[in-house]
């Protein structure tokens, strides 16, 4: 039976983290940049825990305000100490409890600013190779950070299973009707054809070459709950399994 690696962000305020969590293999954790503090980090650490789910951190541009879904123009060393305090602060919520941190994955803006701005990539992979940990990287396809971050952080690739795509590999932009998927079915033939094909189908139908290792579902997707639920169902009838670690 093949494995396949889903992910969401948690710990951000919402209703259902503790019906998601067992229905996930990753978890990106807030840990105080666009949202969580020391007790949602250590709820959504303890799930991660229970559920046998890869506990990964999530931070953002220091901006609660619009949670960290707007880029900030911000000094380079403020940015790089932000990033820092925020992944070590949950790495030691972690090691408390006896579990290492699998992954980091930047949020919102900082994650797309990343994808295309070399020096903000950059200051990401300083940031992470500063605090002592063995932990990946989550990277968007065919980004600015995959390439800084090669041979110096392990990368993994990932794809979004209620997005759609442009044709330059950028998510389609939410401001679009398009841009969210939450149709069930179209929902697993998007995640099957990135994974098993790999392939992306834009949503002007040309195809791209698709090499990522796992696939995010947002928490705040409707009915998000109940599309995963429906991927395990699906999955299971190709012989995947959504794995666990």
């Amino acid at each position: 039976m093949k494995e396949i690696d889903i992910n969401c962000d948690l710990g951000e305020g919402g209703d259902y983290d503790h019906l998601l969590m067992p229905l996930i293999s990753s978890c990106n954790i807030a840990c105080g940049g666009h949202a969580g503090d020391i007790k949602t980090m250590r709820r959504a650490l303890n799930l991660a825990f229970e559920n046998n789910t890869n506990i990964g951190a999530h931070p953002s541009y220091p901006d609660r305000e619009n949670f960290g879904r707007k880029s900030m123009q911000i000094a380079a060393k403020d940015l790089k100490k932000s990033i820092r305090d925020q992944v070590i602060s949950l790495q030691e919520i972690a090691k408390a409890k006896g579990v290492k941190l699998h992954h980091v994955k930047p949020h919102g803006a900082l994650y797309n600013d990343a994808a295309k701005d070399e020096n903000i990539a950059q200051i990401i992979v300083e940031s992470l190779l500063e605090i002592d940990g063995d932990f990946s990287l989550f990277v968007p396809l065919n980004s600015v950070i995959s390439k800084v971050a090669k041979d110096k952080i392990n990368i993994i690739f990932e794809g979004f299973a209620d997005r759609n795509y442009e044709v330059d590999y950028s998510l389609v932009s939410r401001s679009k009707t398009n841009a969210v998927i939450e149709d069930q079915e179209a929902v697993f033939k998007h995640v099957f054809s990135m994974f098993q094909d790999k392939k992306i189908i834009t949503k002007s139908g040309q195809i791209l070459p698709c090499n990522a290792s796992t696939f995010c579902l947002h928490s705040d997707t409707k009915n998000s709950v109940e599309i995963l639920q429906f991927l395990h169902e699906r999955f299971s009838e190709k012989n995947i399994k959504i794995k666990n670690t």
